[in-house]
């Protein structure tokens, strides 16, 4: 279902892409800073016994294995027209292997859909140095520390917030943003709502398939035409308006009982190909 309606059209190489499609160098170094900073990033307490402690002890399948055990940045294509956007990362998954998604069942099914799709290189994702490629896609997380029992606390949430509101602000070819799961849908929500974007209102309730689209606030001049001075808050370099879809999460909690199956996780990224640019 569709909370909003996209615009039609929209351009074919959206501003901000070099003429070959490729990001510009500016980017992709502010994007290797970033990655540093996200790395090094120490400020939730919790989270760093957390993930550290997960990293001395393994699990035994697991034992032979050196663990990442820091903070996991996003990854991608400094070009993307798509951003992913999960919970966090998962204990023995991503902070082992130190690549979002990557090293666990999650992961699995959602490389085998973006591969089918033709935003994936490969199918499988097993290590940070593998071959694999995304295509128009970069996949980031709500928070950065994989958290206890899977819950981040709202402070750490927090923390993390720039970090993808960084990522959104860097990646001006994004035109759909793909949520997976309720906790990266509604912080997705907040974020674009703390950016004075027309966002609906009352938050529609996250349900799969689910499309939202957002609205930049007005451009400067057409906020001086309406008598509004100055500068558009919350406006990104590029797009007048994203796309959110909504999808359920690739937990096995979700896959193996049926609540999502591949051809359900397929048609999301069929319908987030639809809506990117031509």
């Amino acid at each position: 279902m569709s909370a909003g309606e996209r615009r039609p059209g929209g351009p074919a190489r959206p501003r901000g892409r070099a003429a070959d499609g490729a990001a510009p160098e500016a980017r992709r170094r502010a994007l290797s800073e970033l990655r540093d900073t996200v790395v090094n990033c120490r400020r939730c307490p919790r989270l760093v016994r957390w993930r550290e402690k997960v990293a001395r002890e393994k699990r035994a399948s697991f034992a032979d294995q050196d663990y990442w055990g820091r903070p996991v940045p996003g990854f991608g294509d400094p070009a993307a027209w798509l951003l992913v956007v999960g919970l966090a990362p998962a204990a023995h998954g991503a902070n082992r292997t130190g690549r979002m998604f990557t090293g666990d069942r999650s992961g699995d099914w959602l490389f085998r859909a973006l591969h089918r799709a033709g935003l994936a290189t490969r199918a499988e994702s097993t290590a940070r140095d593998d071959g694999l490629e995304l295509v128009g896609t970069w996949i980031t997380a709500s928070v950065r520390c994989a958290p206890p029992g899977n819950r981040p606390g709202p402070s750490e949430r927090a923390n993390c917030r720039p970090y993808l509101e960084r990522e959104i602000d860097l990646l001006e070819d994004v035109r759909v943003i793909v949520a997976l799961g309720g906790y990266a849908y509604r912080h997705v929500m907040r974020i674009f709502r703390g950016r004075a974007w027309d966002v609906p209102s009352p938050m529609p309730g996250f349900e799969h398939g689910l499309e939202v689209e957002l609205a930049a606030p007005a451009r400067p001049d057409a906020r001086a035409a309406a008598g509004q001075p100055g500068r558009a808050k919350g406006r990104r370099p590029s797009a007048d308006a994203l796309t959110l879809v909504a999808s359920y999460h690739p937990s096995q909690q979700n896959t193996f009982t049926g609540t999502l199956t591949e051809p359900m996780f397929d048609r999301i990224w069929a319908r987030a190909r639809a809506l990117g640019p031509a």
